[in-house]
């Protein structure tokens, strides 16, 4: 196993729970602790090792760009995958990024998640097409999403955890696929029918923040650290 060396931040949503704070800042850029999401990120992806980023931009995406350059200041280089609007939904935003990342496993990353993650203990292994960081369900998405038994994931009958939105990805798991709009989730559960989905469980701090109930949340845990 081996870390990857690049990786894709998801930053083209729109945001919708978050209005109106996000009827004028892009969700990426909303502040958490003084910092702006998407940079507790990257500075964590920096500090495994990764200087190859790209970003997919729709719904007030300049913003962004601005914000964040060419990523001198991380110590990496960023490019952006521009999405119309509305976006192109999680696994046709990524389709689309795909001659930016290369043939070989990306880290991806949810820009709308605190979790202060060690990305360099991620990889591939095998014959894998995915590995998902897994955590304890949240009160807002109580019955979870994917089983985790033994380093392996599937979406059978079972105890299930949330998929935090951070994982590795093989670009084969995208073989097939044709270019527009659509879900990441059935893709993934295709290669979990085929036994190719690995996944860790992640029991530290973790936040979709989603809500600015729960941004503030995530702000009163953080004043208290």
């Amino acid at each position: 196993m081996k870390t990857p060396k690049k990786a894709m931040v998801l930053a083209a949503g729109r945001g919708e729970r978050m209005r109106p704070i996000t009827d004028t800042c892009p969700k990426p850029l909303v502040q958490v602790a003084g910092r702006a999401l998407i940079e507790y990120h990257l500075e964590g992806l920096a500090r495994a090792g990764i200087r190859d980023v790209v970003i997919n931009l729709s719904w007030l995406g300049e913003q962004i760009r601005a914000h964040l350059g060419q990523g001198e200041r991380f110590g990496m280089a960023l490019q952006y995958s521009q999405e119309g609007y509305p976006a192109l939904e999680t696994g046709g935003g990524i389709f689309k990024a795909l001659a930016l990342l290369g043939e070989e496993p990306f880290l991806l990353v949810n820009a709308d998640v605190y979790c202060p993650f060690d990305f360099s203990s991620l990889g591939l292994t095998g014959g894998d097409l995915a590995q998902l960081v897994m955590v304890p369900n949240p009160a807002h998405h109580p019955r979870g999403d994917f089983i985790l038994e033994q380093g392996r994931v599937h979406a059978g009958d079972g105890e299930r955890l949330t998929f935090s939105g951070i994982s590795v990805l093989h670009p084969e798991l995208f073989r097939g696929c044709s270019e527009g709009a659509f879900p990441l989730a059935p893709l993934l559960v295709s290669a979990m029918g085929d036994g190719r989905v690995s996944g860790i469980a992640h029991q530290g701090l973790w936040s979709d923040v989603g809500s600015p109930e729960r941004l503030a949340e995530l702000e009163a845990q953080l004043s208290r650290r």
